[in-house]
């Protein structure tokens, strides 16, 4: 409990420590229809205090929760743009997002956002968005891992809608190639910098056997494993990914530091240890992308500096301002 409490007051001190002279909407183009980082610094001054106090709980209650609410902002945001639409839950006409190919069984985080958004509406009811806090905790989970940290543009409202066939379409899947991959980044109007740094959060989380079965077993479909694979990595990763069964089985994305934001990830595709054929064939299937690979497992600080750059354009991704849809009071379901 001590150790918990320390942690806490830790990561607190730290973010207070993260200034920056540009956190007004004067910096950011101003008026409605734009994000800033000082949105709420009148309506709810505390907003995110509050997102890293409960995301910071969390977490270290279960470090891989990091991964999860991080993932849950990248599935969010590739769906209608950043606009809480994955958190609605199926009522009346809408079909959640949270039953998609990408999402079923495997998104989770969603009882940690009702937490925040809880706390949210006891300190300033109707004014911080699902939209938002999904944001903020996507940053917060790179800082208490080690990562980078950045100033948020916020300002978004959440949608009215969710769209079951978009979450299909538009998330890259495990086993997609290179060009597919690279295809859904740039159909968001994320280049291939974005897409080499923002899989670079794979330095964090697990993901479950059925998405890098295909790998070890059957790669191109003739009953031959994926020859990218490192062998003893590939003999190990069998243990616990069998021909069938066991799908849920969890194995780590970054071997060696799973539970810590840093370059590891970049240096294991380097040595064929990618654990997805999405991680792997950003080494093994483009120049450019490869010559990133090797940039960012040379220089830690290059890629945080990118990565916090990616994710702030990414979470600019159409978002709803101004008086578009609403402000939920419940992340779950649209207000009556």
């Amino acid at each position: 409990m001590a150790t918990t409490r320390t942690f806490l007051v830790l990561f607190s001190l730290a973010c207070s420590l993260t200034l920056c002279i540009c956190d007004d909407e004067s910096n950011y183009g101003g008026g409605e229809g734009n994000l800033f980082p000082g949105f709420y610094r009148s309506s709810c001054p505390k907003a995110e205090e509050i997102v890293r106090s409960v995301v910071a709980q969390a977490v270290a209650k279960e470090a891989r929760m990091a991964a999860s609410l991080m993932r849950l902002h990248f599935h969010d945001c590739f769906v209608q743009g950043c606009d809480g639409s994955l958190l609605l839950d199926s009522s009346g006409s809408i079909v959640t997002e949270k039953g998609s190919n990408p999402n079923s069984n495997s998104a989770r985080g969603f009882d940690v956002v009702d937490q925040i958004k809880a706390a949210l509406e006891n300190e300033c009811p109707g004014t911080v968005s699902c939209a938002d806090l999904l944001t903020l905790a996507a940053r917060d989970s790179s800082v208490l891992t080690g990562g980078p940290t950045w100033m948020v543009p916020l300002g978004r409202r959440d949608s009215r809608s969710a769209s079951l066939s978009s979450s299909n379409n538009n998330i890259p899947a495990p086993n997609n190639t290179f060009n597919t991959i690279l295809s859904r980044f740039n159909n968001q109007g994320l280049d291939l910098t974005d897409l080499v740094a923002l899989s670079g959060s794979h330095t964090i989380g697990f993901s479950r056997c059925t998405s890098f079965r295909q790998r070890l077993y059957n790669q191109s479909g003739n009953g031959s494993p994926d020859i990218t694979l490192e062998q003893s990595y590939a003999t190990n990763l069998r243990q616990r990914c069998p021909p069938s069964g066991g799908d849920q089985n969890l194995s780590e994305l970054d071997i060696n530091s799973a539970g810590k934001f840093d370059n590891s990830y970049f240096k294991n595709l380097i040595e064929n240890m990618g654990l997805l054929n999405s991680d792997q064939v950003l080494f093994s299937s483009n120049e450019e992308s490869s010559e990133l690979v090797k940039t960012y497992a040379e220089d830690q600080e290059e890629f945080f500096e990118q990565f916090a750059e990616s994710m702030i354009k990414m979470g600019n991704l159409s978002p709803l301002t101004g008086s578009s849809d609403e402000i939920r009071k419940n992340c779950r379901k649209i207000n009556s």
